[in-house]
């Protein structure tokens, strides 16, 4: 006799997971690991620019490494802001056009911010 773990309301419609939810777990974590080591790095930058003129900070932000984390802590600080607001609309948004509306504001949004950003950075780097 095998034992069947599925709640009535499962076999009654035949839903269960969408399989999203671990992704989604896994890469808010990931993102908030590498914000919590970018973010070191990004408060020693911003103390040293406190005594830079802008020539000299610009120097900063186009060296290299400066460039190439800066870039990446763009696309996770917005990466991680898009999973945490997309967790809040899913909770607290009912209305399904409303919400899908909101999802998808959100998405271009963020897509929009790591864009300008990253192009900024590499604007910097190649010095125009």
């Amino acid at each position: 006799m095998s034992v069947s773990y599925r709640t009535p309301l499962k076999r009654a419609i035949g839903l269960g997971s969408a399989k999203h939810g671990v992704h989604h777990f896994v890469a808010q974590r990931v993102t908030a690991v590498a914000l919590a080591l970018l973010g070191i790095w990004f408060v020693w930058i911003a103390l040293q620019m406190l005594h830079l003129d802008y020539a000299g900070a610009h120097a900063l932000i186009a060296r290299p490494w400066n460039a190439l984390l800066m870039v990446a802590f763009a696309i996770a600080v917005f990466w991680h802001a898009q999973l945490g607001l997309q967790v809040v609309i899913e909770d607290y948004v009912h209305a399904t056009g409303v919400a899908w509306c909101a999802q998808l504001t959100l998405k271009f949004l963020c897509f929009l911010g790591a864009a300008a950003s990253v192009l900024a950075v590499v604007r910097i780097t190649l010095g125009h």
